[in-house]
């Protein structure tokens, strides 16, 4: 098994996050740069409350993980004079070794509680 993260579907696809989006980026101008990988079957923009301007990055989804990771692997996305980094915005964790049955130590069982504190604690309830 790898050792590495994998990409996690969401319900109905892959999430990749895009950040150092310039403020004044349209949802458009997105989906058409990452149309470019795949079909994009969702876009969230995060907008500032207060400004009303883009806060930098952008979570797009798309339906195929081949899709998603094609769009990943660019190094060289521009927009408005911007680089964009582009990354998986949900990973599995990596999958841990198990271990062994020598590594493990066995366990006694909890002591059973005598009948007469049963019967306090019913008196005490």
């Amino acid at each position: 098994m790898s050792q590495q993260a994998r990409p996690a579907k969401s319900v109905e696809g892959y999430i990749i996050i895009v950040t150092g989006l310039h403020p004044e980026t349209s949802e458009e101008q997105l989906e058409d740069l990452f149309a470019d990988f795949g079909p994009v079957k969702n876009l969230h923009l995060n907008l500032d409350r207060r400004t009303g301007y883009v806060k930098g990055y952008a979570l797009i989804e798309y339906a195929k993980l081949e899709q998603a990771e094609d769009a990943v692997r660019q190094t060289s996305l521009m927009l408005l004079e911007r680089k964009l980094e582009v990354d998986f915005a949900f990973l599995e964790p990596p999958s841990r070794p198990r271990r062994s049955s020598l590594d493990s130590r066995s366990r006694s069982p909890s002591p059973r509680p005598s009948r007469d504190d049963r019967d306090i604690n019913m008196e005490v309830s």
